[in-house]
């Protein structure tokens, strides 16, 4: 029995620079495996463990995703073995959906799909509930405090009303929450057994998976603001400062 987990290798936004005009600068940034896939491997980890099942890593992107450096940071976190397409660079979401489900099948006996949260780049938060429709298969989302004993997985989520449990039949697809785990950082032995650790690459043609295309962005507007009103209140009065900005906000419309 396997058990799947999807990580993302691409350009770590924190050391990203955002110029005066809008546009964001990644020429300084450099590629890690996401803080989301990071919490998702670790979940998954332990579940394998319980479930004594062999834990795959599958990973779509580009040819950076198969570089050594790319499978040996995502190997030292505890994957048993990883696959990588290595073809499918800045694929949208259906399009990663239906190449990771291709991947997914292609292994055999996979009872379980553990994702993250959401993706570093996109952020989009729709790759859990896309792959479970590609599959065919039962997917929770947000989810904490998983368990999965080989044929049923349990799960709760923190609602705005309270928290609910879920029981899932395998196979299934989960997207665990940012916080439903404390990544741990991969120690020197975990780095030295990455490199002993099989890796496979392949291409969407190996899968027989055909992209679509999912639209061009043609343009792309920074969003601005109200004008500033520069209102200057004199706080040597606290009591006449605070009559003139409530005067202020409802001259602005803000207060009734």
């Amino acid at each position: 029995m396997k058990i799947v987990v999807t990580y993302q290798w691409a350009l770590d936004p924190q050391e990203a620079s955002v110029a005066a005009d809008g546009k964001v600068d990644f020429s300084r940034a450099k590629a890690v495996v996401s803080d989301y896939d990071a919490v998702a491997i670790e979940v998954a980890r332990g579940l394998a463990t319980a479930a004594g099942a062999t834990l795959v890593g599958v990973s779509v992107g580009g040819a950076a995703a198969a570089q050594a450096v790319a499978t040996k940071a995502a190997l030292s976190r505890g994957l048993d073995e990883a696959l990588v397409v290595a073809d499918a660079d800045n694929a949208g979401t259906l399009n990663t959906a239906a190449v990771i489900a291709a991947a997914v099948q292609s292994l055999g006996d996979v009872a379980l799909v553990v994702t993250g949260d959401a993706s570093l780049d996109s952020g989009s938060k729709m790759l859990a509930a896309t792959l479970g429709g590609t599959l065919g298969w039962a997917t929770i989302t947000d989810a904490l405090g998983v368990a999965f004993d080989g044929s049923t997985l349990t799960a709760e989520r923190v609602l705005p009303e309270g928290v609910q449990k879920v029981a899932l039949a395998a196979p299934a697809v989960v997207a665990v929450a940012s916080d439903a785990a404390k990544a741990k950082a991969p120690g020197m032995k975990d780095i030295l057994a990455a490199g002993k650790k099989p890796v496979t690459v392949k291409s969407t043609a190996d899968l027989g998976v055909a992209l679509a295309s999912e639209g061009t962005v043609t343009a792309t507007a920074k969003l601005s603001g109200p004008a500033r009103q520069q209102i200057a209140i004199d706080t040597k009065d606290p009591a006449a400062a605070a009559a003139q900005l409530v005067s202020a906000l409802r001259a602005a419309g803000v207060l009734d």
